[in-house]
């Protein structure tokens, strides 16, 4: 073997992934009530202070690894839609913060 690629390259320009990208034009023009009614049912009973401690948090490096979880924990994610692994991420970074917190 010479080591050369063997992808065969396309003349096609690059398209950006659309998947986890927000429209953020359509964003800007959604009304409160619009976000009520689309919202999932399980985010209609949060208390009005439910987002006052929530902070954006930079990316950090991720390592990959196997968790056992229960099932029904895992369903719920899922259905959450695409990038439940994040929201599980967030979830957990938000225990170990407030446990910090008490220690």
């Amino acid at each position: 073997m010479n080591g050369r690629s063997t992808k065969k390259r396309s003349s096609e320009p690059r398209r950006r992934p659309s998947r986890g990208r927000a429209d953020l034009s359509r964003l800007r023009r959604v009304s409160e009530a619009e976000i009520r009614r689309t919202s999932p049912p399980e985010l209609a009973d949060l208390p009005a202070n439910f987002w006052d401690d929530a902070e954006v948090v930079a990316p950090t490096s991720k390592r990959a690894i196997s968790l056992r979880l229960d099932e029904d924990v895992l369903d719920w994610f899922r259905r959450s839609g695409p990038r439940y692994q994040t929201r599980m991420n967030a979830v957990l970074r938000m225990y170990v913060k407030r446990m910090r917190k008490h220690a």
